[in-house]
């Protein structure tokens, strides 16, 4: 059976099989370090976002799951989601910077803030693809990422959120998909900073750099395979 593991990109299965497994579960990689490459914009402050940035006919998602530059790319890839913004939630200082962030002394996690439209993928499918894109078992950690800034999350914008979460994860755990505790947290959602211009749309800008032909596109290729049928047409994304 072909592996999803190697050391530089991680899909929490064992096997291909295993990946179909969870698949039909939602339907009834250690990640390196992130790389700290220079900026290229000279925007080095975050702004706030409190609400929602939902237009007509779409909602809004919120995940962390360790380095947001690799959240990105794998949501970036499936057909509905059509804008994300990579930025901070959960900590308890005002307008973090990510140099702040990354001291792991604000309390913010890494997240991706992803808009989508209902009619074409369902939140269950984006915690789907979350759940297969990281791994959900380790505390404060993905990979060589390490502090809570890297922790797995949701944080939901609704009580009906909220409650998918819960019970796609308790799916999980009753399967026996991973074979150690998920640490996933559920949280309400709270004051969602964004992330200084050069973080955004990441990979798409900076393919040719290390850390991502290392890190993400292997990664994207795994992901693509299990996820075949909900892919975009073009797997690059449109910047806003």
């Amino acid at each position: 059976m072909e592996t999803l593991i190697n050391s530089n990109c991680y899909l929490p299965m064992k096997s291909i099989n295993k990946a179909i497994i969870l698949v039909a579960i939602f339907a009834a990689g250690t990640l390196l370090a992130c790389g700290k490459t220079k900026p290229k914009s000279n925007n080095m402050t975050s702004t706030t976002i409190n609400n929602d940035i939902t237009k007509p006919d779409s909602a809004t998602a919120t995940f962390g799951a360790g380095c947001f530059w690799c959240v990105e790319a794998v949501f970036q890839q499936l057909e509905g989601v059509d804008t994300i913004i990579s930025g901070y939630c959960g900590g308890d200082v005002p307008n973090p910077t990510y140099r702040e962030v990354c001291y792991g002394n604000t309390g913010h996690a890494e997240v991706c803030r992803i808009v989508y439209n209902p009619q074409k993928i369902t939140y269950n499918d984006l915690l789907q693809a979350l759940f297969m894109s990281h791994d959900p078992t380790t505390l404060n950690q993905q990979g060589a990422d390490k502090g809570t800034q890297y922790r797995s999350v949701v944080f939901y914008h609704n009580d009906e959120q909220k409650a998918e979460a819960e019970k796609v994860i308790a799916q999980l755990k009753e399967a026996k998909v991973f074979d150690s505790p998920i640490v996933t947290e559920v949280s309400p959602l709270q004051t969602f900073y964004v992330a200084e211009d050069y973080h955004q749309n990441y990979y798409n800008q900076n393919g040719e750099e290390g850390y991502c032909r290392i890190v993400i596109k292997p990664k994207l290729e795994k992901f693509r395979k299990v996820f075949a049928d909900k892919l975009k047409q073009k797997t690059t994304y449109p910047q806003e």
